[in-house]
């Protein structure tokens, strides 16, 4: 009998009957375990709980955290990862092509699809608030993103969705201020600059089909690097018309990705970030705290997905 698990946020996803009827229409014989999220553990406990019980894969019902959760557990392991996205970003999901229609179009999805080996991303944080390493699936970072992050009201989030971003994106622009940072890719010698986002991904697309990393493979043993410095009006524009267009519509259409003076982007197995002052910092659409210094490396095809 094939067993099949749920991690679920139980705030996100309320039914489990909705998941058990969904399976019952490609595997009639399976059997499906849930395994409820808490405050405290987003994931990462009941994940360990359902490889131990035997699932032959895992399905991450939730949000981005959820996701990301299960995604670390699983890591390594022959079991392969399954999203029912409920979340506000859904960002994992998005890059794969998850179905974000329904809990139903999720589960057909991921029964149907063959298994495929993505990459995972590692941040090892050495002076910060959350010292240590942290795996990410989609991409983390520092400056505009962190600092909307912080802004957003969660309240509003939850009536309004990602549009609820929207209202924190010109308080986060406005608190924004170019820092001094050094960046060393792979062995290169270290780079300077200043700079007041930066973004390390393994997967490139975030809320509303905005590509922030156009060159991002999810399965290329890559990461992909993006530099921000627009200061002013003029510099604003220039961004805005550089990744939505130049390395946004343009790219359907074919083309190498574009750098500017202001928008630089690059690729590596491994970056060192250095920042002259502590800044805030988001893991996979999730607050850090604030870091200075830190790493980011990748561990090619580390995980096993169904989409």
């Amino acid at each position: 009998m094939t067993i099949i698990g749920v991690v679920r946020n139980p705030v996100k996803l309320e039914s489990e009957e909705e998941v058990r009827a969904a399976v019952r229409e490609s595997l009639p014989d399976a059997e499906v375990r849930f395994f409820d999220t808490t405050e405290e553990d987003p994931g990462r406990a009941m994940a360990r709980e359902a490889l131990d019980a035997g699932c032959e894969f895992v399905f991450a019902a939730g949000g981005d955290g959820t996701v990301r959760a299960v995604a670390e557990v699983l890591a390594g392991t022959g079991t392969a990862l399954g999203i029912l996205p409920h979340g506000t970003g859904n960002l994992l999901a998005r890059n794969l092509g998850v179905p974000l229609g329904g809990t139903a179009s999720a589960v057909a999805h991921a029964l149907a699809a063959e298994p495929r080996r993505i990459d995972v991303g590692t941040i090892e944080v050495t002076e910060g608030d959350a010292a240590g390493e942290h795996v990410f699936v989609v991409m983390a970072g520092l400056g505009l993103d962190a600092r909307m992050l912080e802004e957003t009201d969660d309240e509003l989030k939850a009536k309004a969705g990602w549009l609820a971003y929207v209202k924190a994106l010109g308080a986060a622009a406005a608190g924004t201020e170019l820092v001094p940072v050094e960046v060393r890719l792979d062995d290169d010698p270290a780079d300077r600059a200043r700079i007041h986002t930066l973004m390390i991904g393994n997967c490139g697309m975030i809320q509303g089909g905005i590509t922030l990393l156009p060159d991002a493979v999810p399965d290329d043993g890559q990461l992909d690097l993006l530099l921000v410095s627009a200061d002013g009006v003029a510099d604003w524009f220039e961004t805005v018309r550089t990744v939505v267009w130049d390395n946004g519509l343009r790219r359907l259409f074919g083309g190498e990705t574009i750098s500017t003076d202001v928008v630089r982007h690059a690729s590596a197995r491994s970056i060192r970030v250095e920042l002259s002052r502590p800044q805030p910092f988001q893991i996979d659409g999730e607050e850090r705290g604030e870091v200075r210094v830190f790493s980011a490396g990748i561990r090619p095809g580390a995980l096993l997905v169904r989409a």
